[in-house]
Formats: C-alpha cells, structure tokens, sequence
C-alpha cells in the first residue's frame, strides 16, 4: 500500500494527535512503509496534524559528530545523527534550530523561535530549563513514530532534573556555536551524556513502557505501518520521578522494577 498525506493524517488523528498540539516527534521513516512522496509526506501529514497554532518539534542532536576533534558546531549546516526527517525539516522555511551543540532541536509552528532560544547557555545535554524541560511545560505529547522508547530522549531531560548519579561525563567538552547570522561563535562548555560505569542508559528505557500504560501517560496505535507510542510529557515525568524517588539507580541497567511498582504509581493514574 502507498500511502497518502490524507491517510496518514487519519491515523495521526486516531493515535490521538490534535490541532494546537505541542508535539515532539521521534521517528524512523522507512517504518512508515511506502507513501506518496516519500519522506515529505510523512512531514506534511505530521505539520497538518498540529497546524499553525500548534509546535512541531524533532531531535536534530549531532552528538555522535561533536566532541573535542570536531568542536564547532554550525546550526544551518550540521546533518542530524538521529535520521533524515528533522534534517529535512530544519531546510523548510519558517524552522528553527536551537543552538545547543548536541542535542539541537528543530521547531515550526506557533512560537518556534521563542521555545528554541537560549540553548547556546545550555551545559548539560536535557536540563530543565532547555528544550527538552520545556515539553513539561507546554504539556507536549512525545511521538515514537515507528521508534523503540529507547529513544526517549525526555527521560534523560527527567533524570537530569532528579540529579541522578552517573550520567554525565566527569569533564565537560569545549565548544564553539557558530551565530545563526554566521557572523561569530559562542563558547560552551558542555558536559555528555555518558558514563563508563553505566553505559548504554537509554535502552533501559523501555522498562516504563508498562508504568507509562499503567499510569494513563503512553498510548500505542499504528500510523502507516509503523507501530507507534504515544506519551504524555507530564505524565511521563511524573511517572519516572516517583519511580526514580524510590532507586535513583532504577534505569541504570535492566532489572526489573520493584515488585510493588503499581502500588507506588497509584496517585499518578489519570
């Protein structure tokens, strides 16, 4: 089956996707399977769904790029590490790109501008005063567009706020952020994502697909033929604040949650 704009903007609809919507969008486009016009149907679809008093927001991270041999980071020119649809979108007219130098994000929309500003202060790659802490605050909805919640880069943005051990490096990287006027830099020091005695973090993730269900925080649908999740900013942090109360060190590896997880959860059901 090919699919449409039309039609994929039925099943963004019925995951539950709405006009006004501040809407973070992780995906894997060949998931989707065959549409129209290839990837730009899939933005098309994605850009009507929230329309123009909505946000679309993607990940448009280059941390797999940047570090101390490749320090200098140029927002109009830097390609995406995390897949070709917010690459994509950064080109369209009327996107901004937030200046952190490895966890950019992508906006269009209603107040796109405004919500990307004053990255470049940023020296942690999720804190809460970012991007990534702002989907708290506009009660953004997080699409898993054919992604595993390994992907969630917001929990580390939770984590980061509950100042969990073990997830930074212990010295911050030196950087330099090229102006969008591209006539000066700004110098950053920014600490990663990464700890050798915890590695691998984010797959751990996917232990709250379960509290997340539990909790009224995460739906699941199909758009295409990509499986897909849908969760709720708030109630996600909500949910991996009360779980991380308990074991600050609960998604450093795989082991399962505490026995009485749902007993701890019941004041955030919705």
């Amino acid at each position: 089956m090919v699919y449409t704009k039309e039609r994929l903007l039925v099943d963004l609809r019925g995951l539950g996707i709405q006009a006004g919507d501040t809407l973070m969008v992780h995906s894997s486009v060949k998931s989707v399977g065959e549409t129209e016009n290839r990837a730009d149907t899939i933005l098309d679809a994605l850009i009507e769904a929230v329309g123009e008093e909505g946000l679309l927001l993607m990940p448009c991270h280059t941390w797999a790029q940047m570090g101390p041999q490749h320090p200098v980071f140029d927002p109009e020119t830097e390609p995406s590490c995390v897949g070709i649809l917010p690459d994509l979108l950064r080109r369209r007219q009327g996107v901004y790109r937030s200046l952190h130098p490895t966890h950019s994000v992508v906006a269009w929309g209603k107040d796109a501008q405004a919500y990307i500003a004053g990255e470049e202060r940023c020296t942690t790659p999720c804190p809460r005063q970012g991007c990534w802490g702002r989907l708290y605050d506009r009660k953004a909805k997080v699409l898993f567009l054919g992604c595993p919640l390994s992907k969630n880069t917001f929990i580390h943005s939770v984590e980061e706020w509950a100042d969990v051990p073990l997830r930074l490096t212990e010295q911050p990287v030196q950087f330099r952020i090229v102006t969008h006027d591209g006539r000066g830099t700004i110098p950053v020091a920014v600490y990663r994502h990464f700890n050798a005695k915890c590695p691998h973090i984010s797959e751990n993730f996917v232990k709250l697909r379960e509290p997340f269900a539990f909790c009224g925080a995460m739906t699941e649908g199909k758009v295409g033929d990509a499986h897909c999740y849908l969760g709720d900013a708030v109630g996600m942090a909500q949910v991996t604040l009360a779980l991380l109360r308990q074991d600050l060190q609960l998604l450093c590896d795989m082991r399962p949650l505490p026995e009485n997880w749902q007993q701890l959860l019941k004041p955030e059901i919705k």
